[in-house]
């Protein structure tokens, strides 16, 4: 990524699904004025922004990045156009990946053929569905050894998920976990921890056997926590809630572009770690899902028992000291710390909404200074760059 004589480059590009709320209300905008992707669609330029499976919805998709550095930069255009053209028909733009009352009932599904497919096919799990994630590409090596990488990068993704929760909230409701996003996720088949594959063939077949029984029409119905893209030569990590800040999102793509630099060495030397069971991997998601950063997660090595994530990082940022050096991006992998440190998205909304009941407000009223935040904490670095 930083010069020619890299043998191991890597391509980035981030999906946001984002939220259209109404500021006076501070509910979601089920159907907002189709000037806002209109908007869009004429000031992306190399990125793209489209609708999403509800109307309250909107997703931006960057342009392919060749940095970190050029991540953010890329991340802070999409969400400029989608804040300006939000702001011109009257909404505001807000990235977490739920909203902390609004209620699914009184949402409105897109009018695409796909999406009233799935509405047919999965009644009330895809209704429940009003969430967002962040989707984080990675473009390298040849088919093989990107599916042996997506495999090996398993045990890691409770951590890169933990990094980015931002749900707490569903419906009103405080859900007792740090990302109830992966509660609503998991109603739908073909979600979850993928299997280990060893290569494209391994892939390939599997996907041959699905389509030959009829139950997927392409592998963009495979909704796993990490997959192989079906329209890129990328792999598509998936876990991820939205970061309501730039620098957090940036910091777990540097994590996630280094640990797959750090695979790709180990398996140019045939020295790819052994696969841990799937169900151990599991056991961390939900402990990941339910505790965020500050959950004990299973340490795969030979060691065994449990650990806290600031540790686990702080060990993997020696193991990933060369790598990112590689890709320029210490100072953002270096921020990861200070995400496990100091807490998520999803800590910073609970500690908001527990100070303001604590002061006096209703729930309800503590709840929109909860959006309020979200809010102004999607924009912040957006606007700082225009002034």
């Amino acid at each position: 990524m930083t010069d020619s004589r890299d043998h191991f480059p890597i391509t980035l590009g981030v999906e946001e699904e984002l939220f259209l709320v109404d500021p006076q209300s501070r509910d979601l905008l089920a159907d907002p004025d189709g000037g806002i992707f209109e908007t869009c669609g004429n000031a992306c330029g190399p990125h793209k922004v489209v609708r999403e499976f509800f109307r309250c919805q909107i997703e931006t998709n960057t342009r392919a990045c060749s940095s970190v550095a050029e991540v953010r930069t890329a991340l802070r255009d999409t969400r400029r156009i989608v804040i300006d053209a939000a702001a011109r028909y009257g909404a505001a733009v807000m990235g977490s990946s739920t909203h902390p009352f609004a209620l699914w009932q009184t949402q409105k599904v897109s009018p695409s053929e796909r999406y009233q497919r799935f509405l047919a096919n999965f009644q009330d799990n895809v209704r429940h569905f009003v969430v967002g994630g962040m989707h984080v590409h990675a473009g390298f090596g040849d088919p093989d050894t990107r599916i042996l990488v997506m495999t090996a990068l398993r045990r890691y993704l409770p951590l890169l998920h933990a990094l980015s929760t931002s749900s707490p909230f569903s419906g009103g409701r405080e859900t007792g976990f740090k990302s109830y996003r992966l509660s609503l996720v998991g109603a739908l088949p073909r979600t979850g921890m993928p299997n280990p594959l060893y290569s494209r063939a391994d892939y390939d077949r599997m996907m041959a056997a699905y389509r030959r029984m009829d139950f997927i029409r392409d592998g963009s119905e495979l909704w796993w926590d990490i997959r192989p893209s079906h329209a890129f030569p990328t792999i598509e990590l998936r876990i991820c809630d939205v970061c309501t800040r730039i620098e957090d999102g940036v910091a777990i793509v540097a994590l996630y572009a280094c640990l797959i630099r750090w695979l790709m060495r180990q398996a140019h030397m045939g020295k790819l770690p052994a696969e841990p069971f799937t169900e151990l991997i599991e056991e961390d998601r939900w402990l990941a899902q339910r505790y965020g950063v500050f959950a004990a997660l299973g340490r795969q090595s030979c060691e065994g028992g449990r650990m806290e994530c600031l540790p686990i990082l702080e060990e993997l940022q020696g193991q990933l000291a060369q790598d990112a050096r590689a890709l320029a991006c210490e100072a953002e992998l270096g921020h990861a710390l200070a995400m496990a440190r100091e807490g998520t998205c999803a800590d910073r909304q609970l500690d908001l909404y527990r100070q303001r009941r604590q002061e006096g407000d209703s729930h309800q009223e503590a709840l929109r200074q909860v959006v309020d935040l979200l809010l102004t904490r999607t924009r912040e670095q957006v606007v700082e760059d225009t002034l």
